[in-house]
């Protein structure tokens, strides 16, 4: 009777699995990979300034640190091509023979711009009081969803062509994708500065945005048919 029964579920098996495809044995499986790739143009500055102070007294340091990040932020919202907001605060002991022997009181300035000459013209003017911690160069989120979406369609159709040629190699009839994803990349390259507060205006930083690469890929399981 139990060999009865195995044998008739042999039987059965092909008919469910010519009724759903998916519960078919995984055979003939290849893992593929393709990218689309796109050199774009920087359009965005993004820079880290600080005001910064230290010494004994921490309210004194708190005070004057607030003082030079007012002054800023009335500066920078006079140029309206800029964005500027305030960024971290801390205040910390400096030690010496593990004592507290001074106080360093910072607090941040960031700005985003796409108007790198007027940018660069508030910075060279906050570094006046300010230090530049921090400069870098990006892609803006309408241009690099511009560039994605249609890296999108290219990185899909490199798939398929990838596909097609693991399906000639193989001498398969044809070929169904089992599962398929699409996913994204490309960075902001930061660009650190150890320049001092100075006691009038300075000229503004040269610079070179330069360009970033944004990168889809597709990943992917075919079956051979």
């Amino acid at each position: 009777m139990r060999s009865f029964a195995i044998a008739a579920l042999l039987l059965c098996a092909p008919a469910s699995w010519a009724e759903d495809p998916e519960a078919a044995p995984l055979f003939n499986l290849v893992t593929l990979s393709a990218q689309a790739e796109r050199e774009v143009h920087n359009d965005t500055l993004y820079a880290t300034l600080a005001a910064e102070a230290e010494g004994t007294d921490p309210a004194q340091l708190a005070d004057g640190v607030n003082r030079s990040m007012r002054r800023a932020l009335d500066l920078a919202a006079q140029v309206r091509s800029v964005q500027a907001r305030s960024g971290g605060y801390q205040t910390v002991p400096v030690y010496d023979k593990n004592r507290v022997a001074r106080w360093r009181v910072r607090q941040e300035l960031r700005l985003e711009s796409t108007e790198f000459a007027a940018a660069t013209e508030l910075i060279g003017k906050l570094q006046s009081n300010l230090v530049l911690a921090q400069m870098a160069f990006g892609v803006s989120g309408a241009t690099r969803r511009q560039v994605e979406n249609a890296l999108i369609a290219e990185a899909l159709a490199a798939f398929e062509e990838r596909a097609r040629i693991a399906r000639d190699a193989l001498k398969a009839k044809g070929y169904r994708i089992r599962d398929l994803t699409v996913s994204g990349g490309g960075s902001i390259a930061p660009r650190a500065f150890a320049s001092r507060a100075m006691a009038a205006e300075i000229a503004a930083p040269a610079l070179e945005a330069g360009t970033t690469r944004i990168v889809m890929t597709a990943n992917g399981t075919v079956q051979l048919q």
